[in-house]
């Protein structure tokens, strides 16, 4: 089972729209796949199931056991002020330290408003997943001006859908 995170708590957001374009994409791999949408964390998470009181928040914990039920990840990263959003932070936080990541795998997807596709977000995040023990994917498409380049359903730049697939075929071999 491979779980996608939408790294936003954004409501409608792209990256979740992303990441339903992403499963479809590993459908067509007849590959299962579940998406953790971060809009639908319980607002209290950051009180109520950090630190030390992991383990408690019975909401979170659901989101808790969708992670540890996958032994592969695909994070769908939007850029908010040259890096990633912090609820995606506080997310990460919130896994059971250390061993939530230790030894697994994950892709990243960048997407940005902007040139740079969320290429420093993409960098913070590859720094944080190393330091957790967590095997990152080279290949992490940056989809520029996604605005422009996605229709809502369809990534409508060539490169972009190539580049998508093939990352899809590098993460079923990772």
């Amino acid at each position: 089972m491979i779980t996608i995170i939408s790294g936003t708590n954004r409501k409608n957001s792209v990256s979740s729209k992303v990441a339903h374009l992403y499963q479809s994409h590993l459908l067509q791999h007849q590959v299962e796949s579940n998406i953790v949408d971060l809009a639908d964390l319980p607002q209290d998470f950051v009180f109520t199931a950090l630190y030390d009181n992991n383990g408690r928040n019975s909401k979170f914990n659901k989101f808790l056991d969708q992670l540890r039920a996958s032994e592969k990840y695909v994070f769908i990263i939007p850029e908010y002020n040259g890096s990633f959003p912090g609820v995606l932070k506080a997310f990460i936080d919130g896994m059971e330290y250390p061993n939530s990541f230790r030894d697994k795998k994950c892709a990243l997807v960048g997407i940005s408003s902007g040139m740079q596709g969320a290429g420093l977000a993409l960098s913070h995040m590859t720094d944080i997943f190393n330091y957790l023990g967590m095997h990152v994917l080279a290949l992490k498409p940056k989809l520029a001006r996604i605005e422009q380049n996605f229709d809502g359903e369809e990534v409508t730049d060539k490169l972009y859908g190539e580049l998508l697939e093939e990352q899809v075929k590098k993460l079923l071999e990772f």
